[in-house]
């Protein structure tokens, strides 16, 4: 198939084949219509005016040749009781005369008969009837000589000539509509034949272009579709049909080009994956024995590294006792120092066990509801907060349940009280809010422990929670650096975020978020998140 024969798309062909369509059925209902219009205007003229002008014409007859007949009687008899139909039928001549001249307007050569008609009455009524009405006397015996009766019946038979002659025309008007209207039925008639054949050849011709133009090229690109997916990737699509099946087709081609490069790219990537997963093996191997490694160091951490350190604060303690005397002031703040030394040490050795033990060893994911982890960890605290006087305030609701590890969720309550009650105002107790309601983020509970304390800038709020970062100097507060830290550590492990609010600036909020557990339907009446 010529590749000119296509130019158009489908969407195109389809308006060319509606449009010669459209326009047929257009004009041949347009000339319908006319001769709709012809027919009833023809068939009105018929019932609306010829008609009643031949019963019109009928009446004027009549009612002339009741004045002759009238006049006949009158004469012979001398009755005037004769002239009553005379005068009668002149009445009837004169209405039935302009019914029909309105009935015939517009149609020169009957309204020519009814004039003739009408002149020659009267010329018939003026140069005979009427002196002849003069000439009898009433009640005397009428003697009328026959050649006058002879006369008037010559007279008017001109005017009966004249009546075959109206009647004719009108005939004739009768049988021109009849004719008129018959055939502008049969065009009529012929016109929805021809649009219904032409409605059913250009069906008859979408079909076909249909059938050439969409099916069969459709069913090549998909039968050719149907091979690629069987595997045979190397067997090109052809372009063929109209514009826009070709594009498609195109497209499929270029889809199908594109999957066997990617496939060329895939083996080679494939071969690639086998050699790193090869390495990566070997990775996993040397990893194992690294974490085995990490183990035995974190058990020599955490009892052969502090052996020393207990012995170093030991002997110290025991020099001061023992020669405490004979040791100057500068002495016993050496041996201080030492003493304060080690057991910072033997804390910053057990703090970094606990940050390097989230989520790597024993732990035990179970459901674990907050507000249990949050009374163990302000007994662990009770100390501080009684000296302290600190108020701890919980939300009236009970706190939720999350999935997690119980120790590791005690200890990030623990820092967090801890903290407050650390940094606290000197010339106020802490006060602790703890609440928790749904995120907006998404499937989790939003908790915040809020506190009066000397609040944390917004410069630091993301450097608080980097390991052995420290705000305040060891002499104004105690600690590691590690609090933080580890709490970041311990919410991430459980799926969640911790930050500071930067809003507040009345102390400290920290914020922090846990996934919500999801409770099976028959375990609650409505089956919703807890």
């Amino acid at each position: 198939m010529p590749r000119r024969r296509w130019q158009l798309t489908v969407q195109g062909w389809l308006v060319v084949v509606l449009s010669v369509m459209g326009t047929v059925v257009l004009a041949g209902a347009a000339f319908a219509g006319f001769l709709l219009y012809r027919s009833d205007q023809v068939s009105h003229e018929l019932s609306d005016d010829i008609q009643p002008a031949r019963v019109a014409a009928y009446r004027v007859q009549a009612a002339l040749r009741d004045q002759e007949t009238a006049l006949r009687g009158y004469l012979i008899s001398a009755d005037r009781d004769f002239l009553a139909p005379y005068y009668d039928g002149k009445r009837a001549e004169a209405d039935a005369a302009a019914e029909l001249r309105d009935r015939v307007e517009g149609r020169p050569a009957l309204i020519a008969d009814l004039n003739a008609i009408q002149q020659a009455a009267a010329r018939w009524r003026a140069d005979y009837a009427e002196p002849a009405i003069a000439s009898v006397t009433p009640g005397a015996t009428s003697v009328v000589d026959p050649r006058d009766l002879q006369t008037g019946k010559d007279e008017f038979d001109k005017i009966r000539g004249l009546f075959d002659s109206q009647s004719q025309h009108l005939t004739d008007a009768r049988s021109e509509g009849i004719a008129e209207l018959n055939g502008a039925q049969s065009w009529r008639n012929g016109v929805l034949l021809g649009v219904l054949l032409i409605f059913l050849v250009t069906a008859a011709l979408l079909a076909v272009l249909v059938r050439s133009a969409v099916t069969r090229p459709l069913e090549a690109l998909a039968a050719a579709c149907r091979r690629i997916t069987e595997g045979h990737f190397n067997e090109r699509i052809v372009p063929q049909g109209p514009k826009d099946i070709r594009a498609i087709a195109a497209d499929v081609e270029d889809m199908r080009q594109r999957i066997v490069d990617e496939l060329e790219v895939s083996r080679s990537a494939r071969q690639a994956l086998a050699e790193q997963a090869e390495a990566l093996d070997e990775q996993a191997i040397e990893l194992r024995r690294s974490n085995a490694e990490l183990e035995q160091f974190a058990y020599v951490a955490s009892h052969d590294l502090q052996e020393p350190l207990r012995k170093v604060a030991s002997f110290c303690q025991l020099l001061e006792k023992r020669y405490g005397d004979k040791l100057d002031d500068r002495g016993h703040e050496y041996i201080k120092f030492a003493v304060d030394g080690a057991k910072r040490m033997q804390i910053l050795i057990n703090d970094l066990l606990a940050f390097s033990r989230v989520g790597r060893l024993n732990s035990t994911l179970s459901e674990v509801r907050l507000g249990a982890a949050l009374d163990v960890a302000v007994e662990n605290v009770a100390t501080a907060i009684e000296e302290t006087q600190a108020e701890i305030i919980l939300p009236e609701v009970e706190l939720p349940t999350v999935t997690g590890d119980p120790t590791l969720l005690t200890m990030l309550w623990q820092n967090l009280v801890s903290n407050a009650v650390k940094f606290r105002r000197p010339d106020a107790p802490p006060r602790i809010v703890v609440t928790c309601e749904p995120s907006d983020d998404g499937p989790t509970h939003l908790v915040t422990v809020t506190d009066n304390g000397i609040g944390i800038g917004k410069e630091f709020a993301e450097k608080v929670f980097v390991i052995f970062q420290r705000l305040h100097s060891r002499d104004a507060y105690a600690g590691t650096g590690i609090g933080l830290a580890l709490c970041k550590k311990i919410v991430e492990y459980h799926g969640g975020g911790i930050w500071i609010d930067t809003s507040y600036t009345d102390g400290t909020r920290i914020c922090f978020t846990l996934p919500r557990v999801v409770v099976p339907v028959d375990a609650t009446e409505e089956g919703t998140p807890v």
